[in-house]
């Protein structure tokens, strides 16, 4: 094939009607073109251009059908062959189409090319070879394909067209491909085949056998095996088996996979160790068991110097079975740079009590650290950071710091603030900070001696500089219940434009009782227009004046067309937070909202916003419908990792007497498998969370009468 047939009908395609990732497709002809051109800059713009556009981020799109018969024409002709090849086999094997392309067109299209690629499992190059049968096999396109690489296969003697071949055989054929990739595991064979052979194991889901654990404890190291190789999904191939084991979620292959961690982080060599690291952090985010497995050869690492920092980072995923890294991380802490700042950020989390000196005795060389005890101050149900006179010390001298800056100061005074009155001391550094940062330093004040931060609050809350003043007002009023200067300030904030602020300054009406009735004009004022547009942070500001609105009239007549008007335009999955707020919204309102049923209802069937529909028209419908369905929403969302602690929320709300045994079932199921559940938006690590979940869950069914009490006690549940 040459140029000219490539081109031919090129420009009689209607481009600028398709879509790629950044809009129009009128762009493709040049960018195909480009590929062709002699100068090597223009053809690597083109083709990082058409990756960018066609193919963005593993995406697909309307276009990039199109554009295939093209490319595959193009690699046809000599031009670019290895570097479309492997475009085309990851527009083949994309599963992300967007944009009006049918789910399956671009793999068909890609399908459609076999005449052009397959010749190449011939070509002279090694490499051509070995894209191409990467390239064939990612179409799933078994019928043409398989004859034409099992011919390729009799001769070949390249190792790594051999493993590509392997690899491919395996993901088209996995019945057929069991007494090749077994005998690919032969010890006389090359490292390369044989990782290739463990790895076409698992794709043939074939059962793990101590064939392939030896296997793998002899080829360690494994990346470089696997760097020429084309698959980005299997270049951290020790990474890839343990997943892989624990996603088949069996008994057998679940302690395969611990096993073989387990063996491979105690190995004398620190490069060997690195790959189980990494390994070993996604198995505690996905396993329960993992964290209790892989506890004690993890923290024995945080002795290794060449270990130690990568294992820090695993030792966060342990949760409760952490706590015997205490020491270990107490001798790291006490050296210096980050290193010794991850470690004390690590401590902070597992043992605050031992941590609180550490930080007290180097703070000002612990960002990291007292980040992580700042977690405490606004945790999940946990406790301030531990008091230290010498950590309070410590902090009055850093806040007279002239180049105090960035989010150390904010950090400081939330310290303050969680320690309350003992924290009195510090009231003159705070003071004498308070114009330097009047947002963060008037909460402190009001904490820290309420009697005297009267004076200064009410002073910085009429004449103070204009960022602080809401926040010396509002601290002001909590003390001193003086809503005079906070009604003034809530005034000018809600005649600004900022929705942000707006949001703040209507949710602060709620502390003021009847005290705000003077602010409803104001509040009638800041409500969007159609003009405001259809931001995330206007819809939250609106839906956040429509409830201050209710609570002060308790009428709902300006709340619920602007609850219906965000959940109309919410529909977007970048609007699920502004969503579920509306949902709030609604349930706040109750009975009132009734007209908002129908909305509501919509939103179960997105898992992400399914909990707070479900508790939102529990509240707007209190009785007289079958909850069936609702059960159902709640518990995908969990299921789906979507919003597993908002789904237990509603479950609770719904009642035991409402769930089938088949929901108690799912519910148990998600108790008490090996599998963690996500709970994405929730504050800890995966560990944490999913503990918090696991303990909510079996509550819940002990007061269902589904589990005894004693199983909560199975497992660590709190980190």
């Amino acid at each position: 094939m040459d140029l000219v047939q490539v081109f031919t009908d090129l420009d009689a395609q209607p481009w600028a009607e398709f879509e790629h990732a950044y809009g129009s497709a009128e762009d493709v002809p040049a960018l195909l073109r480009g590929l062709a051109s002699e100068d090597e800059e223009e053809v690597s713009s083109a083709l990082g251009e058409l990756y960018g556009s066609i193919f963005h981020q593993g995406s697909v799109y309307e276009a990039t059908a199109h554009a295939v018969p093209y490319l595959a024409g193009l690699a046809a002709a000599g031009v670019q062959s290895l570097e479309l090849l492997l475009l085309l086999g990851g527009i083949a094997e994309s599963g992300d189409e967007r944009d009006g392309e049918a789910v399956g067109g671009c793999r068909a299209a890609v399908i459609a090319q076999l005449p052009l690629i397959l010749p190449f499992v011939e070509a002279d190059d090694a490499r051509l070879r070995q894209a191409a049968v990467w390239a064939a096999a990612r179409t799933g396109a078994a019928e043409p394909v398989l004859p034409v690489l099992r011919r390729c296969g009799e001769h070949e003697e390249d190792t790594l067209v051999r493993a590509e071949l392997l690899a491919a055989t395996a993901l088209l054929d996995p019945t057929g491909a069991a007494p090749a990739v077994t005998a690919g595991l032969d010890a006389g064979e090359p490292a390369e085949l044989r990782i290739a052979a463990v790895l076409g194991c698992l794709d043939a889901e074939l059962p793990w056998t101590s064939a392939h654990h030896e296997a793998v404890l002899s080829l360690l190291p494994l990346d470089a095996l696997v760097a020429d190789r084309f698959d980005e999904d299997r270049m951290e191939p020790f990474r890839y088996i343990v997943d892989t084991l624990l996603e088949r979620e069996t008994a057998a292959d679940r302690e395969a996979a611990l096993s073989l961690l387990d063996a491979v982080l105690r190995s004398p060599d620190a490069e060997v160790r690195a790959e189980a690291l990494w390994a070993a952090e996604e198995a505690c985010d996905y396993s329960r068991e993992a964290a209790a497995r892989l506890a004690a050869p993890l923290i024995r690492l945080l002795e290794d110097p060449s270990s130690a920092r990568p294992a820090l980072t695993v030792v966060d995923k342990l949760g409760a079975y952490a706590a015997p890294a205490a020491p270990a991380l107490a001798a790291l802490a006490s050296g210096g740079g980050d290193l010794a700042d991850g470690a004390l950020a690590s401590l902070v989390r597992i043992d605050p009590e031992r941590a609180a000196p550490l930080l007290a005795r180097d703070l000002s060389e612990r960002p990291a650290a007292l980040g992580a005890a700042c977690r405490f101050r606004d945790g999940e149900g946990v406790e301030p950071f531990p008091y230290r006179p010498e950590l309070l010390t410590a902090v009055r001298a850093r806040l007279t710091d002239p180049d105090l800056t960035g989010n150390e100061p904010i950090r400081l005074t939330w310290l303050l603030t969680g320690w309350g009155e003992r924290a009195a001391p510090a009231f003159p550094e705070l003071l004498a900070v308070l114009e330097t940062f009047p947002v963060f330093v008037p909460r402190a004040l009001a904490a820290a001696d309420p009697v005297k931060a009267v004076g200064p609050l009410r002073e910085a809350a009429v004449s103070g500089p204009e960022e602080g003043r809401f926040a010396a007002a509002r601290a002001l009023h909590g003390i001193a219940g003086d809503s005079g200067p906070l009604l003034t300030v809530l005034a000018v904030e809600l005649a600004g434009r900022d929705p942000r602020r707006l949001r703040e300054a209507a949710g602060a009406t709620d502390g003021l009782g009847q005290d705000a009735a003077v602010l409803l004009p104001a509040l009638r004022s800041a409500l969007g227009t159609d003009e405001d547009g259809t931001t995330i942070p206007r819809k939250d500001a609106d839906l956040e004046i429509a409830l201050a609105l209710w609570r002060l009239t308790d009428d709902p007549d300006d709340a619920v067309p602007v609850i219906a008007r965000v959940l109309a335009q919410a529909e977007s999955e970048w609007m699920r937070w502004t969503a579920v707020r509306a949902a709030k919204a609604a349930a706040l309102l109750g009975p009132a909202a009734a007209s908002l049923r129908p909305a509501l209802e919509r939103g179960l069937a997105v898992p992400e916003r399914a909990p707070a529909m479900v508790l939102a028209l529990l509240a707007v419908e209190p009785s007289g419908r079958d909850r069936t369905d609702l059960a159902d929403a709640a518990l995908t969302s969990a299921e789906r990792h979507a919003d597993a602690m908002g789904a237990l929320d509603a479950l609770a709300a719904l009642g035991p007497e409402n769930l089938s045994r088949p929901h108690l079932d799912r519910l148990t199921d998600l108790a008490e498998r090996d599998r963690r559940v996500w709970c994405p938006g929730r504050s800890g690590s995966a560990a944490e969370t999913d503990a918090r979940f696991q303990e909510a869950a079996r509550a819940l069914l002990r007061t269902a009468g589904t589990i005894s009490a004693g199983t909560a006690t199975a497992r660590p549940t709190t980190a």
